[in-house]
């Protein structure tokens, strides 16, 4: 399975991929995603089966383009998002900011 970046079109294995995981924005439920190869920043959703592209709309993310990822699963923890493909897992945190 490998899984594309929308705007360079390069595709990676699941660790690649989800290695290159950032930020949890729970708040949102989004994950931030930058391309290995291109560096292009990608906001998404992790769903069943899936990944969601879009963009935060009116307060809430507008889910505009799927690729479907058989297997994938998601457990949204407080600070984190754990996502697990077969026997694969990876864990994104979320980036505590600091008070302006």
């Amino acid at each position: 399975m490998l899984i594309p970046c929308l705007a360079c079109e390069s595709r990676f294995g699941p660790d690649e991929y989800f290695s290159a995981c950032s930020d949890y924005n729970r708040g949102m439920d989004l994950v931030s995603w930058t391309c290995p190869r291109c560096g292009n920043r990608d906001d998404l959703r992790v769903l069943p089966g899936e990944l969601g592209f879009g963009y935060p709309y009116r307060g809430r993310f507008d889910v505009h383009a799927r690729v479907r990822v058989p297997g994938l699963r998601r457990q949204r923890g407080d600070l984190r998002l754990d996502i697990s493909l077969d026997r694969a897992s990876w864990r994104v945190s979320t980036r505590l900011r600091q008070p302006a």
